[in-house]
């Protein structure tokens, strides 16, 4: 029970991380989340969680990394596969020998294999801090592929080298022949391994779906299973289980890209339950690291034998020293490649040099194989300076995140800054990506239902969105007007045929041709030339209004006014046929070029069908307000989810990201009282 309450609390300081970050967006996630974890550990209530590495590996490590083979760009990571390679191979193994003879001259009392086995666990870099950290910085697409690429590839090669390290300091003895094979044999075997495992639980699902077990509930706990399975199927081999998941992920991905007929409910499910997943393992992954430190530290910190100070300065030199020589390989990788015509990249420059040495932050794999370190070694005695290794690891962690957080904003920034001297551009564009936000979580509940409501409050926020995106654009502008003529055209020709025909067989008579021929004549004049429209509609009220008077002196006023009732719902009946069949004229002339446009006109058609169908009392005008609230109503959230988001990456400034939440509370407050008066 205790463990379970441990769990939840754990879970809960996941959540209070992301509110916290929602205040302070300038201090990435992953150092909040340490700080809480720490500050767990330091209060009164005992909580100890003793982090065992294998464990961790497979419980952690296992899922994320799949999960990041699953969703990685394979073509960017193919086209920078010589960079990354540089990476994940050359410069952790130049990283073990030239920082592991640092470490030993500068701590003597850590012995040279010992030094190696520091320097191997602290070369690999960690994407999930990456991706936390550069979720709101602007960083170039090339960076971050390149990025996603080291880490799920140098992983295995940091963590083969500190395996061997390891080996030579418990035994004594070491054989770069044997330790260069073993290396090539456990990364191949793992990552082919991996391929052929994933391989082969695909067929499973594919065999089980064959036998009719379409069941969302198997097949998604098939999903979860399979990292952990492989996982630990190719560590039982001695292989390298870290790449295993990576090739798993890759492979299930080419099968979703590949698959003809893919089961959309069971796309929904997995990419919402792997979603919640990684959220919180990644959430865990800090905290728990965050949990670990107070105890390390006070080890070193309370042990006479150590200077703090010297300690704490030990921790600088050496994170310094991993980031020069990172910044150096990168620098002499890429002008290499540059000079040998090997356009993998672009010309080396200082900030894309400086932005992919910063991001090179050490987290969970580091401390989780500091913590692998055994205890004793060969001849019982105990494992020289471990306790201050394991602090060393979780300093520089710590080091390179902060790094990071400071450093990656002002690196990586580069039409931001040019944006901000345009307030008014900036508003203009965070206003389109919330309206599309909005767009987006409405088509997303649309169904046969709430088609209606959800099309009416998809063109208002289309109408509004078009007349923001095209200023200052007046080519771009009149496209889009000539398009929407265009379509609006359409959609009256096929209503004016369908008058026609009606007219052919005979079904409507000469009064209702001439009031559905004038109401066409309006709708193409409103189209094409607004002052004649006007100029329609003034002369239509004057009409009406000179035969409502004159009917207060004609004979048999109530017999024209039931005639004239009797005309007005046949016009109407008519006329609600007239806009359904535009609508369905509009979708069979939708592409993706006009689908903005043609969203549009429907809308509009939607919005005038639920209007007569009030007035006709087809539908009851309390379900349809009700419906229409509800979609609404979350448009509005997921423009506000929008503006946060923005506010969170950096790209907007609070003092428009108050602006913003005014305009949406202000627009909600004035709908929400125009709705009011339907009821």
């Amino acid at each position: 029970m205790e463990f379970f309450l441990i769990i939840l609390l754990l879970i809960a300081i996941i959540g209070l991380s992301n509110i916290l970050n929602h205040f302070t967006p300038f201090i990435p996630v992953p150092i909040i989340q340490i700080s809480l974890g720490a500050l767990l550990a330091l209060m009164p209530l005992g909580i100890h969680i003793q982090l065992e590495p294998e464990l961790f590996f497979v419980l952690f490590i296992a899922p994320l990394l799949f999960h990041d083979g699953k969703n990685v760009p394979r073509a960017a990571l193919w086209k920078l596969r010589r960079p990354i390679l540089l990476l994940a191979l050359g410069l952790v193994f130049v990283t073990v020998f030239a920082i592991g003879y640092l470490i030993h001259w500068l701590i003597p009392s850590i012995p040279l294999p010992a030094a190696f086995a520091l320097a191997a666990i602290l070369s690999p870099t960690d994407v999930v801090a990456v991706g936390a950290i550069s979720s709101r910085v602007k960083m170039p697409k090339d960076i971050m592929h390149l990025l996603e690429g080291e880490g799920l590839m140098n992983d295995a090669s940091g963590l083969v080298a500190f395996k061997f390290a390891i080996a030579a300091t418990v035994t004594g003895m070491f054989s770069f022949t044997e330790a260069s094979w073993s290396f090539l044999v456990i990364a191949i075997g793992g990552f082919a391994g991996g391929a052929i495992l994933a391989f082969l639980i695909i067929r499973l699902r594919i065999f089980i779906r064959k036998l009719g077990m379409e069941d969302v509930t198997v097949h998604m706990i098939i999903q979860i299973l399979t990292p952990f399975v492989i996982f630990l199927a190719i560590e039982h081999f001695h292989l390298s289980g870290i790449l295993s998941v990576v090739a798993a992920g890759i492979v299930h991905a080419i099968e979703r890209d590949r698959e003809e007929s893919p089961v959309l409910q069971l796309q929904i499910v997995s990419k919402s339950t792997w979603t919640v997943i990684i959220y919180i393992l990644n959430g865990l992954v800090f905290v728990l690291l965050g949990l670990q430190i107070p105890s390390v530290a006070r080890e070193i910190f309370e042990d006479p034998t150590f200077n703090n100070f010297v300690v704490i300065w030990y921790i600088l030199i050496i994170t310094t020293s991993l980031l020069f020589l990172r910044f150096l390989w990168i620098y002499v990788s890429w002008s290499a490649s540059w000079m040998l015509k090997k356009y993998q990249v672009k010309k080396p420059g200082i900030r894309p040099i400086g932005i992919t040495t910063i991001s090179g932050v050490r987290g969970a794999v580091t401390l989780a194989g500091a913590f692998s370190i055994p205890y004793v070694i060969a001849d019982g005695s105990p494992f020289p300076e471990r306790s201050l290794i394991i602090f060393i690891a979780a300093g520089v962690i710590l080091v390179t995140l902060l790094a990071a957080s400071i450093l990656l904003p002002i690196l990586a920034k580069t039409e931001k800054g040019k944006m901000e001297e345009k307030k008014v551009e900036l508003e203009r564009i965070a206003m389109i990506r919330s309206y599309d936000a909005a767009i987006k979580s409405v088509r997303e509940l649309m169904n046969e239902e709430n088609q209606v409501a959800a099309l009416a409050v998809i063109s208002s926020y289309n109408q509004t969105r078009n007349n923001l995106k095209y200023i200052g654009n007046e080519e771009n502008m009149k496209n889009s007007k000539q398009n929407e003529t265009e379509i609006r055209m359409k959609a009256l020709d096929a209503e004016s045929d369908y008058i026609t025909k009606l007219k052919k067989e005979g079904k409507i008579d000469r009064e209702l041709v001439y009031l559905l021929e004038g109401h066409i004549h309006r709708m193409r004049s409103a189209v094409t030339n607004q002052m004649k429209y006007r100029s329609l509609m003034i002369w239509k009220i004057f009409n009406r209004s000179v035969y409502l008077l004159a009917l207060l002196f004609m004979p048999n006023k109530q017999e024209r006014r039931n005639n004239r009732s009797t005309i007005n719902k046949k016009l109407l009946r008519l006329k609600l046929e007239m806009a359904e069949l535009a609508i369905r004229v509009v979708k069979e002339e939708l592409t993706k070029e006009n689908e903005d446009v043609s969203l549009l006109v429907i809308g509009d058609y939607s919005k005038l069908i639920s209007k007569m169908k009030r007035t006709k009392k087809i539908t009851v005008s309390k379900v349809f307000t009700h419906v229409e609230r509800e979609l609404q109503n979350k448009a509005f959230q997921a423009e506000r989810d929008e503006v946060q988001n923005l506010y969170e990456q950096g790209f907007i400034s609070m003092d428009l990201t108050r602006k913003l939440r005014k305009h949406i509370n202000i627009r909600e407050a004035y709908w929400m009282e125009e709705s009011s008066l339907h009821q």
